[in-house]
C-alpha cells in the first residue's frame, strides 16, 4: 500500500472548493491508501481583479476582502496542527456552503468554529492578528501561479507535478472511490491530456 500525496490550491469562497472537499473525505473513509493532502491557498479575487496595481493583501480593512480573513483563520487553525487545520477547514466549508452561507470576513464566525473544533481559543485569537500569516497567503498564491499556472480553484498537483483544475458536483458515496482512481489515472498520469471540458449547456444535466 503506496500513499498518495496532493496539493490543492483553494479558496473558501468557492462552492467546488467544498465539492471537492466532501469528495475527498468519502475517499479517505474508503480507501485502503492513506492520502495526505496539502492545501494551499489561492485568492480568486486577486486573479479576478483588473485594477492596475491591485495586491488584495495590501488591503487595509481586510473586512472588504472576499475570502482573505477565512485564509488568514485557515492559517491561524494549522498552527495548532494538521489535524485541527482539516477540522477547521471542513467545518468552515460545510457552513458556507449550508443555508445559513455564514460570512468569510468574521472573526466571532471563526472564533465559534475554532472552538467547535477543539483549538486553543487564546492562542487561536492572538494568531488572527498576526500580520505575517499574510505574507503565507501571498507566497502560496504566487507560488502556484508561477509553478502550477493555476487560475481557478479547486487546482490539484500531483506528486509527478502535473496539475488539473476541476468543477464537479460530490460524486455518491458508493462511486466516490471510484471516480477517484478513475481521476488519477487521468490527469496524474497521462500529461498529454491537456483540457477537458463539457459543454455547457448540457453540463451539469444528470449530475445532480
Amino acid at each position: 500500500m503506496s500513499n498518495i500525496e496532493l496539493k490543492i490550491y483553494f479558496d473558501f469562497a468557492c462552492p467546488f472548493v467544498y465539492n471537492a472537499a466532501i469528495w475527498l473525505d468519502m475517499v479517505k473513509k474508503n480507501s485502503d491508501k492513506k492520502i495526505n493532502i496539502e492545501w494551499k491557498h489561492f485568492s480568486l479575487q486577486q486573479n479576478a481583479s483588473t485594477e492596475e496595481g491591485f495586491q488584495v493583501w495590501e488591503t487595509e480593512d481586510l473586512k472588504t476582502t472576499r475570502s482573505l480573513m477565512a485564509a488568514i483563520a485557515g492559517e491561524a487553525a494549522r498552527r495548532q496542527g494538521e489535524d485541527l487545520f482539516q477540522a477547521f477547514l471542513m467545518k468552515l466549508l460545510v457552513e458556507r456552503n449550508g443555508p445559513k452561507r455564514i460570512p468569510l470576513n468574521d472573526n466571532e464566525v471563526f472564533l465559534r468554529i475554532g472552538s467547535e473544533c477543539g483549538l486553543d481559543l487564546e492562542r487561536f485569537k492572538k494568531d488572527l492578528s498576526d500580520n505575517s500569516i499574510i505574507k503565507i497567503i501571498r507566497q502560496d498564491h504566487e507560488e502556484s501561479v508561477k509553478n502550477h499556472g493555476v487560475f481557478g480553484t479547486p487546482t490539484y498537483i500531483f506528486e509527478n507535478g502535473q496539475g488539473s483544475f476541476v468543477k464537479m458536483f460530490i460524486p455518491p458515496e458508493n462511486e466516490a472511490l471510484e471516480a477517484f482512481d478513475e481521476f488519477l489515472a487521468l490527469f496524474g498520469k497521462r500529461n498529454y491530456f491537456g483540457e477537458i471540458k463539457r459543454p455547457q449547456p448540457p453540463w451539469p444535466k444528470g449530475a445532480l
